[in-house]
């Protein structure tokens, strides 16, 4: 059996943590990397607690490597080591964030640092060092959790530096797909239509009153699993919202609401007709 090896940064909770145990109900060889490794009050879970939800979803081997990925050094060496272990990279996901929605004049440079290190640096030079990896897979995909590039001015009112990080991280994917596309590595992005049950949500977003008004991240993950299992070498260079893929595949979108029914909110970056 061919078991798909995926590596998924920022997974010890939310989206990246579905989608891990989406991987992980087919047997496949999971690797994450994260910073949390003790607990937070106002962040649930560790990457350690993600090991054992990710176990008992039915991984085949799951590899975890505590790394703040915006030390180069500590990305590649996680790399260099899931790829080596397991002999290729079937599909990164780059799906590590940080959110600062701020107006210029009240953004502390470490926070524009956090995020374009985390979104924009972190995510490109993982794609660099997965290469080699990549190439050994027969269906090699890198996915982008990102926006499709919209330069409209609201999207970036308000908060400029966050969307310059998004933007960056979706026009990513138009580069890489056509720099990549002779290796027939696919690259692709995917963003959610409306908010999402997650820590930023509840930290951040709104709280409780918008989390009832939100989807759980599994939308995600089934959305990420079927782009991962098409052709990588026609399959390439698109930005897809999750709910669009949903369709695709022919699930019901009001299963993944929150609750049943509710009137939810589109997430940022989503223009609805």
């Amino acid at each position: 059996m061919d078991r798909k090896t995926i590596f998924i940064t920022g997974a010890s909770r939310g989206v990246g943590l579905e989608i891990a145990k989406r991987f992980a109900k087919d047997g496949a060889n999971i690797a994450i990397v994260a910073k949390t490794t003790e607990p937070n009050p106002k962040l649930k879970g560790t990457i350690w607690s993600a090991v054992e939800e990710i176990k008992a979803a039915g991984a085949n081997e799951v590899m975890a490597i505590p790394c703040d990925i915006r030390d180069l050094d500590a990305l590649k060496a996680a790399i260099d080591s899931v790829g080596q272990k397991f002999g290729k990279i079937d599909a990164l996901i780059n799906n590590a964030s940080s959110i600062y929605l701020l107006k210029t004049a009240d953004l502390p440079e470490k926070r524009y640092d956090l995020m374009h290190g985390v979104i924009v640096k972190a995510s490109l030079f993982a794609s660099q060092y997965a290469l080699p990896y990549l190439e050994k897979s027969s269906n090699p995909h890198i996915l982008n959790i990102a926006p499709k590039p919209d330069l409209k001015a609201k999207w970036f009112k308000n908060h400029t530096a966050y969307t310059l990080c998004k933007f960056s991280s979706g026009m990513m994917v138009i580069g890489l797909a056509a720099e990549l596309a002779d290796r027939k590595i696919a690259v692709n992005a995917l963003w959610p239509a409306t908010l999402l049950d997650t820590a930023a949500v509840q930290n951040l977003l709104g709280g409780e009153a918008a989390v009832r008004k939100s989807r759980k991240p599994l939308i995600m993950a089934d959305a990420v699993h079927y782009i991962l299992n098409q052709d990588s070498a026609t399959f390439t260079g698109n930005h897809f919202l999750d709910e669009d893929i949903i369709k695709k595949i022919g699930n019901t979108l009001d299963q993944y609401s929150v609750i049943p029914g509710a009137d939810l909110i589109t997430d940022l970056y989503v223009e609805r007709a």
